[in-house]
């Protein structure tokens, strides 16, 4: 599969890291607003294809899937670019900022008939599964509530504390025990605080 990322951040390095070390994905290209920040990167990560617009990568037939690694504040926007342009989306954490705007993608999606789904990379960890059976073997009996926590300094983070950038801790790093919860015991859920 050709995939192309959507940035050339450290979210979009990470990413190429891994899909290096795949045999069925091809780094095909990345693009970015910077014609010169995305050469740089698809030399460094091998990338066959550097683009100096968004527009430019998604109109290249050859792009099966596009990543966004790009701020979550332009993901909405972002992803139905891609789709819009017939490309199936991984999409990185948050998916939207809202669950309207997350409803709209999805029916986008659905019309178009392609593939849209959140990159959040705590769903794949083969701890999941050990959770889930240890959860489903009731190794520690019932469990009637849950206390999730993740924390690490965010004051120097600017998507994070510029409301511009849909700022806040809730869709950066907030996300990761909600989706945990989620995860691990579906989405019948009395109360979040």
């Amino acid at each position: 599969m050709k995939i192309g990322i959507l940035g050339a951040g450290g979210i979009a390095a990470t990413l190429a890291e891994t899909m290096n070390k795949m045999s069925e994905v091809e780094c095909y290209g990345v693009a970015s607003r910077s014609l010169e920040k995305a050469n740089t990167f698809a030399k460094e990560h091998g990338f066959t294809h550097a683009f100096g617009s968004y527009e430019e990568m998604l109109a290249d037939k050859e792009v099966e899937l596009v990543d966004i690694a790009a701020p979550h504040s332009h993901h909405y926007r972002h992803m139905k670019m891609c789709l819009e342009a017939g490309k199936h989306v991984l999409c990185e954490k948050s998916f939207t900022v809202n669950a309207e705007q997350a409803e709209e993608i999805f029916r986008l999606a659905e019309q178009k008939k392609l593939l849209v789904t959140e990159a959040i990379w705590t769903r794949y960890m083969p701890s999941r599964k050990l959770i889930d059976d240890l959860l489903a073997e009731k190794v520690v009996g019932e469990v009637k509530k849950l206390t999730a926590n993740l924390s690490y300094p965010v004051s120097d983070k600017e998507r994070i504390v510029k409301p511009e950038l849909a700022g806040g801790a809730l869709l950066d790093v907030g996300i990761y025990p909600l989706n945990f919860a989620y995860m691990h015991f579906g989405d019948d859920v009395s109360s979040i605080q």
